[in-house]
């Protein structure tokens, strides 16, 4: 434990938050030992039992975590400071935000209409022509559309979901490598992550196989554009998954959707492949734009009677003028073809990367969506190496739960010609990490 800081309180709930504020302030970092429980008790000159109390409170809440003999040490995502990646340093080009290019969105305007006078739209929380046009969206594509429903964004919904299903100390199958902000949002409410590993067509079955055996009660997964691996459920994978979750029908399947329109991939989604507890959920912030915190979901009756029933009781819907935006923008003939061209674009810039650093004798994967993960041996050398040669490419750590090391490159503002140069710097400085820690 960091000596600066010292831990206080005589109660359990005092010394509960006397942790988590100096998790919160930076103080007490990630991986950072908490004294052993009997050690800490003489020093407050408090019970044992009272300090096992609070510490028993922070492992519910994901801040810390028991590593047998390694002691009580501060999460590496804590919920009260969840994972933000670093500043970009001045000056150099910024390859791991897995942000879209903004040349490829539309304008945002807002609908000139707003809803007169101060009202409650509690009674009718979606506008009847956004969720006409969301049942074509995800029906086109094979998705049950019978129960839909608006969240703000992807990660609000499976948030909300996530928390009315399970209880804190409950599991949930996620992908590894996975999206860091889910992943740190799963700490967040309290629950265990289980890894399941992925490849370049999502899921594994048998890895998902024995996670439903050791007793997690929901999925999350991506069945294309999957962050930061890239893969994408082929028919096959879809209905391999299928019948593996169909032997738990009381699992709850979240399947994330996010890039959607812009994956450069057909979707092969299960939600229709017979499944009791299922959730498909879709964001426009890739395509549409990052400011539009709005997400469509279609689910089970169940699902969307619990998600809208919480709903219900915090912010009540998701703001009429926001749906009018982004109704107008899924309608618009405009907008579509610009997200044609955006979805065409990204394909190229991807595939230009993935094949300039195949040249060179690198593996890359990423099938569809933005981002290609590059396996690698030392991540701390690349994303440093590649650092003094002007690129600024993501950890594979903040995505990590038991997978090998790796780095996240966002391909989506990447010009063709660029990725030539980012391919043979990327040679070059493997090339010296080798030298440095052996071939």
């Amino acid at each position: 434990m960091a000596t600066q800081y010292e831990i206080s309180g005589t109660t359990a709930k005092g010394i509960t938050r006397s942790v988590e504020q100096g998790v919160a302030e930076g103080v007490l970092a990630p991986g950072a030992a908490l004294p052993p429980v009997r050690r800490l008790a003489e020093e407050l000159g408090v019970s044992p039992g009272t300090v096992a109390t609070a510490y028993k409170e922070l492992r519910r809440r994901g801040i810390v975590v028991t590593l047998g003999r390694g002691g009580t040490v501060v999460a590496e995502a804590p919920s009260v400071a969840s994972r933000r990646p670093p500043k970009v340093p001045d000056g150099l080009r910024d390859l791991a935000g897995g942000h879209p290019d903004p040349a490829l969105l539309p304008a945002l305007v807002p609908p000139s209409r707003l809803s007169p006078g101060v009202r409650s739209h509690r009674s009718a929380p979606r506008l009847a022509r956004l969720e006409d046009a969301v049942r074509g969206w995800l029906g086109a594509d094979g998705v049950p559309v019978e129960q839909v429903t608006f969240a703000h964004g992807a990660l609000d919904f499976i948030g909300r979901v996530l928390s009315v299903e399970l209880r804190p100390g409950d599991a949930v199958a996620m992908e590894d490598p996975g999206y860091h902000h889910l992943l740190d949002l799963v700490a967040a409410l309290g629950l265990r992550s289980v890894p399941v590993a992925v490849d370049g067509e999502g899921m594994r079955p048998e890895e998902l196989r024995d996670a439903l055996r050791a007793g997690v009660r929901a999925v999350v997964l991506s069945p294309r554009a999957q962050n930061p691996y890239g893969g994408a459920f082929t028919a096959a994978r879809r209905d391999a998954l299928a019948e593996v979750l169909r032997e738990a029908p009381d699992v709850l399947v979240v399947e994330n959707d996010h890039a959607s329109d812009v994956s450069g991939a057909p979707l092969h989604t299960p939600a229709g492949a017979g499944l009791a507890r299922w959730a498909h959920v879709r964001t426009v912030s890739k395509f549409l734009g990052t400011d539009l915190r709005w997400a469509a979901a279609a689910c089970d009756p169940v699902t969307l009677a619990r998600h809208d029933g919480r709903l219900l009781l915090t912010s009540g819907w998701v703001s009429h003028l926001l749906q009018e935006t982004v109704y107008g923008l899924l309608t618009d003939e405009g907008t579509r073809e610009l997200v044609a061209r955006a979805r065409t674009a990204y394909v190229e810039r991807r595939t230009a990367l993935a094949g300039a650093l195949a040249e060179r004798g690198i593996p890359a994967h990423g099938v569809s969506g933005m981002n290609l993960w590059v396996p690698v041996r030392d991540e701390s050398a690349v994303v440093n190496g590649l650092r003094s040669r002007g690129w600024w490419v993501a950890a594979g750590a903040r995505f990590r739960l038991a997978s090998a090391p790796g780095v996240r490159i966002t391909t989506a503002d990447l010009e063709p010609p660029e990725a030539a140069r980012l391919a043979s710097d990327f040679a070059a400085v493997l090339g010296e990490s080798e030298a440095t820690y052996g071939g």
